[in-house]
């Protein structure tokens, strides 16, 4: 009776065997599952979520603002941005770049993001940020005292597969009015705030 690919797989690999490579066909076959495996779970895990993908820009846009670079940033703004001080993407340039060469060391701990809204390709999220520059970041941890700390509303729109920014509001906020999930992230940073 003819064997089928499978069965002549395995009945070539016999643990007492060795491979090309010297190793145990089992260590072989074991390897091929997990690989196997691996690639069921991360292709069972599908798309992010829109929800993941705006916390992940978020986190991205952190990063960006401490590493100075405007045209990251920029990169993320939709074609018809405008903020709430009527700049709008040609000037957010200029903006970025005067901020960042006013301040060296730019620290920016993300405290929470709330969506408030996906709907049909546009979201509507609260951020709130603690923001500070580098040697104010070493004077507040030795203080224990907390960065200036701003609430961003947002206004986004889905373009393709990537959330862009149409629109920015800020304001600086008191330690009082910060959410409640800001400030224990805040008082993980600084204890006694």
């Amino acid at each position: 009776m003819p064997e089928t690919r499978m069965e002549k797989f395995l009945a070539e690999s016999r643990p007492e065997q060795t491979g090309r490579h010297g190793k145990k066909p089992l260590a072989a076959i074991m390897a091929m599952i997990a690989g196997l495996a691996a690639a069921f779970f991360t292709a069972s895990c599908g798309p992010q979520s829109d929800r993941a993908l705006i916390e992940e820009l978020m986190e991205r846009v952190g990063g960006w603002a401490e590493e100075r670079d405007a045209e990251s940033i920029l990169g993320v703004l939709a074609e018809d941005y405008a903020d709430f001080e009527g700049r709008d993407k040609a000037s957010m340039r200029t903006f970025l770049q005067d901020y960042f060469g006013r301040f060296r060391g730019i620290v920016i701990h993300l405290l929470a993001t709330r969506i408030d809204e996906i709907k049909e390709g546009r979201a509507s999220i609260r951020t709130e940020m603690a923001i500070s520059s580098g040697s104010a970041e070493f004077f507040r941890k030795l203080v224990r005292f907390s960065a200036d700390n701003y609430r961003f509303q947002f206004q986004l729109g889905k373009v393709g597969a990537d959330w862009k920014f149409k629109s920015a509001q800020w304001e600086w906020i008191s330690l009082d009015r910060l959410f409640p999930e800001s400030r224990a992230v805040l008082k993980k940073i600084w204890p006694r705030t």
